[in-house]
């Protein structure tokens, strides 16, 4: 069966977001097409809303729709501490937690040579530049704990040691509440790694 052509563009549209398949996208589609008009309406402002305001902070990179951020003009964080992560949502995830008080630099990728990116195609002149600024104190490396992010962690931990700046690393291994028996040896080599004296 063929649908009218603008449900085919709807959900040919939603099959392009990540994670949607083409079951799903005509699902949502069809949730669209069933709504009520205003509430349409309103996912379509909200939309073209978030691609017209939020940009990216001028000073860490991360999402915003005031320049700096709320993060970098804070007078409540520690101006002294970022912490370098690769994508905006990361900065949701560790905030999400709420005990990191610091501020934060997003790299807006991480080193992938099979990718073709590379320390140059990644936002790492701004951290420089706030590290020359001499206000920094810390810097801990929060990339994913997968290739590419233990790659930029060592890129970037051999770049800042030489500045003076104090660079860690945060720690991974076995999460809370699983069963050493269904680690994987990566997961059980970082955490024998990443051990501290009790």
């Amino acid at each position: 069966m063929s649908f009218p052509e603008p449900l085919t563009r709807l959900v040919e549209e939603l099959q392009r977001l990540p994670g949607l398949g083409p079951k799903s996208a005509q699902r949502l589609a069809f949730h669209i097409l069933k709504a009520p008009r205003e509430q349409a309406d309103r996912l379509a402002a909200a939309i073209r809303d978030v691609k017209e305001r939020v940009t990216h902070c001028s000073v860490c990179n991360n999402i915003t729709d005031t320049d700096p951020c709320e993060f970098c003009r804070s007078t409540d964080r520690d101006q002294h501490v970022i912490c370098v992560v690769e994508e905006p949502q990361n900065v949701a995830g560790i905030e999400r937690i709420g005990e990191f008080k610091g501020v934060y630099h997003v790299l807006m990728g991480a080193i992938s040579p099979l990718q073709g990116i590379g320390p140059d195609q990644l936002k790492i002149k701004g951290l420089l530049t706030r590290i020359a600024e001499g206000t920094i104190s810390e810097v801990i490396l929060a990339t994913n704990p997968n290739v590419e992010g233990e790659t930029t962690a060592l890129y970037l931990a051999r770049l800042l040691k030489p500045l003076g700046v104090k660079v860690t690393r945060i720690a991974v291994g076995v999460p809370v509440g699983s069963d050493l028996e269904y680690a994987d040896q990566w997961t059980m080599h970082k955490a024998l790694e990443g051990r501290r004296e009790v």
